[in-house]
């Protein structure tokens, strides 16, 4: 028997489980084969501490001394053409991203075309060793005592003053539950008894290319259209291009839509010189919200043992050092060191009437 089981080993289960390991025995499932197998592991893997509403900026903070290990420079720039300017000025006070001349942007990116007239950067947009760390996460689970356990998909759960969990071909126990599922997180709510919060899954496609023109993109920043209508990120020689669309789907295996793809590849290709001649690959992941699209952290008004850690959209690894110290001691009952407007915006008391806050 565990004390604490979490459910999902996606960023947020991950780092739940590190967190609580070190004051419980914790015992992680993830259903697939792998850590961080479905959005964690089609991330764009940027930490910008500015992007998100204020209460996934405060937990960025917050999580920004622990990042540096994981941390490469990249870069932010945001890119506008003629009619854009009044979403330009929208996104760049958003985002406290200084406004330079587009001849100071060509210098980071050659293949800006003439369309462009109006251009923001700064170079505090990191990318993260995602993989590190995932793995240096599950290695303190390890390392505590606790079990990973992965290719162990959970398919039923019961509660009677205290969690029974089947995974795979094994009962587990708990006092505790973590639901952490990501975009089954309202699957497992509902699987476990519990009113679930409207987690919706948005899927995000992206496309590899060739680098474009044969540029070395090594160091090119990560470029945004204005509205986040597309954005493109070297990787590895080559160019991530995606259509940043915000698609509603169910929970599965996600897969890019052609046209969706196609769509996207255009808009970024009205903005550079260089036309898209070939895809080399393309996948999708699902970007899980909650209908304030703000995370969802804590414990269930409903039943205090089941402990929502949801929501993460597009900020999982930036977000998941605060994210996972303050579920944790919300879940051992310790007092957070986040401020308590920030706590309150993220527990899943907003969701029920009646329920203090």
């Amino acid at each position: 028997m565990s004390d604490i089981i979490v459910i999902g080993g996606g960023i947020a289960g991950v780092s739940a489980a590190a967190r609580l390991s070190e004051h419980a025995h914790v015992t992680l499932i993830e259903g697939e084969s792998a850590l961080g197998y479905h959005a964690s592991g089609r991330s764009a893997a940027l930490f910008e501490k500015n992007y998100g509403l204020p209460s996934v900026i405060a937990l960025n903070y917050a999580s920004e001394a622990f990042h540096q290990p994981y941390l490469s420079p990249r870069g932010f720039m945001l890119v506008g053409r003629a009619g854009e300017d009044a979403g330009f000025d929208t996104d760049t006070k958003m985002l406290k991203c200084p406004e330079i001349s587009v001849s100071e942007a060509r210098a980071h990116i050659p293949i800006l075309n003439d369309t462009i007239t109006r251009v923001a950067y700064h170079p505090e947009a990191y990318d993260i060793d995602t993989d590190r760390m995932i793995h240096d996460f599950a290695k303190v689970v390890r390392k505590n005592g606790g079990h990973v356990r992965t290719g162990k998909p959970v398919t039923a759960i019961s509660y009677d003053n205290g969690w029974a969990v089947r995974s795979g071909e094994e009962m587990l126990s708990a006092a505790i539950l973590v639901n952490a599922a990501g975009a089954w997180a309202d699957q497992i709510a509902v699987m476990a008894g519990i009113t679930p919060m409207g987690i919706t899954p948005y899927r995000r496609s992206m496309a590899r290319i060739p680098a474009p023109g044969g540029n070395d993109v090594t160091n090119w920043p990560i470029f945004f259209g204005v509205g986040e209508t597309w954005y493109a990120k070297p990787d590895a020689g080559a160019l991530l291009v995606s259509p940043a669309e915000e698609d509603a789907a169910t929970a599965h295996d996600a897969w890019a839509d052609d046209m969706v793809l196609a769509e996207g590849l255009d808009r970024f290709a009205q903005h550079v010189t260089q036309p898209v001649t070939r895809v080399l690959s393309s996948w999708a992941g699902l970007r899980s919200f909650a209908p304030d699209r703000t995370l969802v952290l804590g414990q269930d008004p409903e039943n205090q043992s089941f402990v929502w850690c949801a929501g993460q959209g597009g900020y999982g690894f930036q977000t998941a050092p605060a994210a996972s110290q303050l579920l944790a001691d919300l879940t051992l009952g310790r007092t957070p060191e986040m401020d308590a407007t920030t706590v309150k915006s993220l527990s899943p008391n907003r969701f029920h009437k009646g329920s203090s806050c």
